[in-house]
């Protein structure tokens, strides 16, 4: 597994934290979120707990709880943070705890933490005052690691989803093309990230994790999980089982199933123990 020095990003002109909506529209179907998202490596979150001070853990934009358990599991004290009550109301009855509010204006009413990880989620924070923030709460050698999972479709399955947003969303934002991969466009959201951390200051220098995985769907699993990416959180029923509908059929042109290789990168870094306070 690869330890990779972040260098700085371009400039990027979209600012996700902004769109709210977006932001805040995964609870719809909080129990399918948990149900059909991945997880992350063991491996990495292993390598988060040890490189850290010591257990207690806050988890930005824990959504429902997804990697607090996994932190949970090795035996991490994990306290979470989401604006969503529907999410925070599905992670606590996982055994999560939650307070309700977005990272920026959250009160940590004078508490510390060995670690703040981020999952899925540090691009809807602003990325210089969510640092500054973590700087605040993190006992000193204390590490951030904001992480994230990044694939591409196979390219069947890629282009049936592209056709059939486009005919049914032609105005969406995310209609976007590029010609850029997943991986790609995902490594500049982390320099980004690791941008904001150097801006904020009280960091040391910020690196980049990749841990390399894969993992099997059916047919019925991967639309399963479709329903809960940020592109159709918001679509109404009738146009979001076209999407289905389609991407099934190309699915089943290559044996109804299939397997993802998934990249997952940390953006992380420790604060600086002569500037701890």
């Amino acid at each position: 597994m690869p330890t990779i020095p972040l260098k700085q990003s371009p400039p990027v002109d979209n600012e996700p934290h902004r769109a709210r909506q977006v932001a805040e529209s995964f609870g719809v179907d909080a129990e399918r979120y948990d149900r059909a998202r991945p997880r992350y490596p063991d491996a990495l979150a292993q390598r988060i707990v040890a490189a850290s001070p010591g257990r207690e853990v806050l988890d930005v934009g824990c959504g429902t709880g997804i990697a607090a358990r996994q932190f949970q599991g090795l035996g991490c004290t994990v306290l979470g943070v989401d604006p969503d009550q529907r999410m925070a109301e599905f992670a606590r009855q996982s055994g999560v705890e939650v307070e309700v509010a977005t990272f920026e204006t959250w009160d940590p009413a004078g508490r510390l933490f060995d670690a703040v990880v981020a999952g899925q989620a540090w691009h809807w924070v602003d990325q210089v005052a969510g640092a500054a923030k973590a700087v605040q709460v993190l006992r000193p050698g204390g590490r951030l690691a904001v992480l994230g999972n990044v694939f591409d479709s196979p390219p069947v399955v890629a282009k049936a989803l592209t056709d059939v947003y486009q005919r049914v969303a032609p105005d969406s934002p995310f209609n976007a093309q590029s010609s850029r991969s997943a991986l790609d466009i995902y490594r500049e959201m982390f320099a980004k990230a690791a941008d904001g951390i150097s801006q904020a200051g009280g960091f040391d220098d910020p690196e980049q994790w990749r841990f390399d995985w894969e993992l099997s769907y059916t047919r019925d699993q991967w639309l399963d999980q479709l329903p809960t990416t940020g592109g159709l959180t918001r679509f109404p029923p009738d146009k979001l089982a076209e999407v289905l509908d389609c991407v099934g059929a190309a699915i089943d042109t290559i044996g109804g199933g299939f397997t993802m290789t998934y990249t997952t990168l940390a953006a992380t870094a420790t604060v600086a123990r002569t500037s701890a306070t």
